[in-house]
């Protein structure tokens, strides 16, 4: 069986060339072959230029693709693989598109596994494990009113005036301002429709305490059934989100300002102007570190008094290694791939797994790719 690793770019590499390293049979694709030799011709020299066609022409039954390329190729290359008999994984959202190929791809026996990079991925594997632990603790009891926030973001290791950094196009980044937000604040459902009227302080229980600016992104509505909360739980709050430097909000003031009256092709064409103009001049310089911190917490309170809350707490940073956000997207993509192939994860649409053996195996392996992880317990 061989695995089709579709992409090489910055966020992809340590995961790619682990899979290599660990003598698995890896084809690489890149649009840009030149590159792709760059970045892993020292260990192998099954490098292809990728083109849908071609890709299709080498799939075989029960290979496994890894889509790590923009996200409008996920679905085109999960349809590829149902019609080949392959599997896929991709470190992305599920989109409605991909979530319709589920019926399909269980018939088939085939896992089609997305949102194991970062965030979404290793925040879910963190998520899974607190509402379990909290499940079999002394502390459980189905009237708690439960609080669960994960918050998380890539910041510049060197903080600078614009108290942010890009690993790649900043157009992203812009996208994600101009879309509206679904979470659960103090027992109601909040609609936010630009992320910055909705920006908080949180302070982050790492080793040297600090304080970010966070706020919600996307719709976290739906992450309530996926972390198995029973839905008979009181919930006072239920928050996905992004976390940011304080300062951030200021220092993009100018910026919130104009992206938010931009529309149409016009609004396109400049939000790619602002796009290439942030990454002529905040773009990480070569061997500068970036760094990801990440938090995910529960809370249970019952009469007034917290009776259980706990936060897993990551802290990374780029080092001879490679970028940190590189290696905790892309690692959890490579260990995704190694589940499927051991048959680890059953077949059908999934994202990151709940099963506790796997999570107890991959975080392990993320251990080693930060500088501090652990659970803090605040009533310890």
């Amino acid at each position: 069986m061989t695995i089709h690793w579709c992409g090489t770019g910055l966020s992809a590499l340590p995961g790619l060339r682990r899979l290599i390293q660990e003598g698995y049979d890896v084809s690489v694709w890149n649009r840009s072959p030149e590159k792709a030799q760059k970045a892993v011709g020292d260990i192998t020299n099954k490098v292809h230029a990728f083109t849908a066609e071609a890709l299709a022409n080498a799939v075989n039954e029960g290979d496994v693709i890894v889509s790590m390329l923009p996200v409008d190729w996920h679905v085109q290359l999960a349809e590829l693989a149902l019609s080949k008999g392959a599997h896929f994984v991709s470190s992305s959202y599920i989109s409605p598109q991909m979530k319709s190929l589920h019926v399909k791809a269980q018939l088939k026996g085939l896992c089609f596994v997305n949102e194991v990079g970062l965030d979404p991925g290793i925040d879910h594997l963190m998520a899974h494990h607190l509402v379990a632990a909290y499940r079999k603790s002394d502390a459980y009891d189905a009237g708690n009113t439960l609080s669960f926030t994960s918050y998380c973001g890539g910041v510049p290791k060197n903080t600078n005036a614009f108290r942010y950094k890009f690993s790649w196009s900043p157009l992203g980044v812009l996208r994600a301002l101009k879309s509206p937000s679904k979470s659960f604040r103090a027992f109601s459902e909040l609609t936010i429709q630009r992320p910055w009227e909705a920006i908080t302080h949180y302070a982050a229980p790492l080793p040297v305490p600090e304080t970010f600016e966070v706020y919600p992104n996307r719709d976290s509505l739906p992450f309530m059934e996926d972390y198995n909360f029973d839905p008979t739980w009181k919930v006072r709050d239920f928050v996905r989100g992004t976390m940011r430097l304080n300062g951030w909000a200021d220092a993009w003031s100018d910026i919130f300002a104009e992206v938010q009256d931009l529309s149409g092709p016009e609004g396109d064409a400049r939000m790619k102007d602002i796009s290439e103009q942030l990454w002529a001049k905040y773009a990480y310089d070569d061997e500068e570190p970036d760094r990801v911190v990440l938090c995910v917490a529960l809370q249970a309170v019952r009469d007034g008094k917290t009776v259980w809350h706990q936060t897993y707490v990551l802290d990374a940073w780029g080092d001879s290694r490679g970028s940190a956000m590189a290696r905790l997207v892309s690692v959890p993509v490579s260990l995704a791939v190694e589940a499927v192939l051991s048959r680890a994860i059953a077949p059908g649409v999934s994202a990151a797994p709940s099963d506790p053996r796997l999570i107890k195996n991959w975080m392990a392996q993320i251990d080693v790719q930060a500088q501090h992880l652990m659970i803090v317990d605040h009533l310890a």
